[in-house]
């Protein structure tokens, strides 16, 4: 008797554990554009997303991987670039460089590790994942990775990936 206690209760223990491990990942039922309006760090992501008319696109099912450049990379751009990309008559520029930063389907870092690829963007051209020592892509570092949304994924990313 002793003996199925100790199995079931260590069984419920594990199955606590793996809950609590992954309780992290879990989205609240906020969708990307819902995770990055409520961060100021992407103020600028949001505000070029708004510009490029991508809302609808973004709050749609999905899912998708969206490498989220943050204000200091957009920052980092030369100096006007962010001004003249939301120019209305620059959209389709806007909307080529923000849909490079989406990968279709949901992909954690746990499944970019230890692996080299080469994976489509929702812009058409293909952008090179490193992650062989921690997470690149197009040598851009992911610095905050597995931000779980109800329809993907954000990995904060520290530049501005250009097509």
């Amino acid at each position: 008797m002793n003996r199925r206690f100790a199995i079931r209760t260590f069984a419920a223990l594990g199955v606590a554990a793996f809950a609590a491990a992954c309780a992290p990942m879990m989205d609240n039922g906020d969708d990307i554009v819902d995770i990055a309006a409520s961060n100021d760090d992407f103020s600028t992501l949001v505000a070029a997303v708004q510009a490029a008319d991508l809302v609808d696109t973004l709050k749609s099912d999905g899912p998708f991987t969206v490498f989220a450049p943050t204000n200091a990379a957009f920052a980092a751009l030369p100096e006007g670039t962010v001004e003249n990309l939301l120019k209305p008559e620059n959209k389709d520029q806007l909307v080529s460089i923000l849909t490079y930063h989406v990968v279709p389907g949901a992909v954690t870092s746990d499944q970019l590790a230890g692996k080299r690829l080469s994976v489509a963007t929702v812009e058409g051209s293909k952008v090179h994942i490193n992650g062989t020592n921690g997470v690149t892509v197009e040598g851009a570092t992911v610095t905050t990775a597995d931000i779980m949304a109800s329809n993907g994924v954000i990995h904060v990313i520290d530049a501005v990936l250009l097509p």
